[in-house]
């Protein structure tokens, strides 16, 4: 049996046939078994970074990502910025630029970052439950729910958060 191809792609055999035309998978039932939490996450980088919304959903897959795969070993600014952009997001309301925008200004300052904890549980929600909407609204919707997901996991880590943006005049 021959590997499916693009509708439009064409070989020695000449165009594909109406019946060897395939649909690209739009659920993780469809999707492969072995995908990697990081194959995940180029998935939904490709899907957010051609989305059309100025509010810059991309920003959101990066911390809830950041935050739901941070290892013991990773430079401390990884986990904080992805727990500023979560909280800045879930609990004041910013889009991805905005927290796009506050992760530049704290970025440019000489800081040593505090070193959060890793819960073991970092939220049921992860990138593949957010691949298995369809493209749109569904997917967007799923996108918040697993910040949502990750957010809830590391709620140990709000008070310290939320000092770390006072102390830099953020909130």
């Amino acid at each position: 049996m021959s590997k499916p191809r693009h509708p439009e792609e064409r070989s020695d055999e000449g165009p594909l046939d109406a019946e060897e035309k395939w649909a690209k998978p739009s659920s993780s039932a469809q999707r492969d078994p072995s995908a990697s939490p990081q194959d995940d996450r180029d998935e939904l980088t490709a899907y957010t970074l051609s989305h059309s919304d100025p509010g810059f959903l991309h920003q959101h897959v990066v911390d809830a990502f950041g935050a739901q795969e941070a290892k013991a070993g990773d430079k401390p600014i990884r986990l904080a910025f992805a727990l500023i952009g979560l909280f800045l997001h879930l609990e004041r309301g910013f889009n991805g630029r905005e927290v796009q925008r506050v992760h530049k200004m704290l970025g440019d300052r000489t800081h040593s970052w505090p070193a959060f904890p890793l819960p073991e549980h970092r939220g049921a929600t992860t990138a593949a439950d957010v691949l298995a909407e369809p493209p749109g609204d569904a997917r967007d919707r799923a996108i918040e729910a697993w910040c949502r997901s990750v957010w809830a996991a590391f709620e140990v880590s709000k008070p310290e958060v939320e000092a770390l943006l006072r102390l830099h005049g953020v909130v």
